[in-house]
């Protein structure tokens, strides 16, 4: 999973930036370092806790993105509350689609099977766009269409939305295989919330009195990460990773880790192929019993393989297919 922030363009006089919004911004940015600290541990088995199907963890990771989608919206809305600012708005699209593109490239070199076709980045970038038909809206039409769109996946789950071509939609009954997923829907929703927030805020001079509120001394950090807060996610992901593998690298994972390893890869690797949850489940299972009841881990791990090797992957996988397809 990866959350940015975004940067936001300088606010004009009328339009004076509220220290408190970057205040929130940085308070989001380091709950997204945590998230992803933990992951990385997960990553090198230095522990066996897997963030991404822990509901807590779950329920953490996706409050952060809330949170950066949400305050994007408030910003798009106070940043062109009377005229859209053309120079700095394309700067800022330029900066997030950029940004978008570099993740996207990192982690199909880093993990082809699971990279970042459609992340935060991504989305914030097209909702940018979508949310400029949005600006002199009324409120109660924004509120509506959010409503809309926060219902939409309850209302529709194909598998036909379930590929990386219509995967950004989020209409589909089980995700695409990627390391990061912020689907239109209901992910639109809540940047049109915020937009409606900050339309509300100023009607009723809100803005302005947050405006004149610094962060003090305590919170000053704070709102340094959330204007740093882009190129702080481009670049914390790799230093972490760095930072850790010289401990990975003198550390035994153990039995215990290394069947959850080869359990998580055989899955990712057969949903790939196969797309039943179910059936790969089964397949898995059956594969990780054989492995460890004949010890055929050096055999796994071997850099080439004799053709006795062969012969014993091969029965294994005719073995848990047949064994796998019965369940079905």
């Amino acid at each position: 999973m990866s959350v940015p922030a975004t940067v936001e363009p300088a606010l004009s006089p009328a339009a004076p930036r509220i220290a408190l919004l970057d205040v929130a911004r940085g308070i989001a940015i380091v709950a997204m370092v945590i998230y992803h600290f933990t992951w990385d541990l997960r990553f090198y088995l230095l522990i066996t806790l897997d963030v991404t199907a822990e509901p807590g963890w779950i329920a953490f990771q996706r409050a952060i993105v809330g949170s950066f989608v949400l305050l994007s919206g408030i910003s798009l809305m106070l940043a062109h509350r009377e005229a859209i600012r053309w120079r700095a708005y394309w700067r800022r699209f330029a900066m997030l689609a950029g940004a978008a593109l570099l993740v996207s490239v990192g982690t199909l070199a880093f993990a082809a099977e699971t990279f970042v076709f459609f992340g935060v980045l991504h989305a914030l970038a097209l909702f940018s766009l979508l949310g400029l038909a949005f600006l002199r809206l009324p409120v109660v039409v924004i509120l509506a269409v959010a409503a809309v769109i926060l219902a939409l996946p309850l209302a529709i789950a194909d598998p036909v939305f379930g590929s990386r071509w219509l995967g950004w939609i989020g209409l589909y009954d089980v995700p695409p295989l990627t390391e990061d997923l912020v689907p239109v829907s209901p992910w639109f929703g809540v940047f049109l919330i915020g937009m409606a927030l900050a339309r509300i805020g100023m009607a009723r001079g809100w803005d302005h009195a947050l405006a004149a509120v610094g962060p003090g001394r305590a919170l000053g950090w704070l709102a340094k990460a959330g204007r740093w807060s882009l190129v702080i996610y481009l670049i914390h992901q790799p230093i972490l990773l760095a930072a850790l593998y010289p401990v990975a690298a003198l550390t035994d994972p153990g039995p215990a880790f290394q069947a959850q390893n080869f359990t998580q890869s055989c899955q990712a690797e057969c949903y790939a192929s196969s797309g039943y949850v179910d059936y790969c489940t089964a397949y898995c299972s059956c594969a990780l019993d054989r492995i460890q009841t004949e010890d055929l881990w050096a055999l796994l791990e071997a850099e080439t393989l004799s053709p006795q090797a062969n012969d014993i992957i091969a029965d294994m996988v005719q073995q848990c297919t047949a064994e796998a397809a019965q369940g079905q």
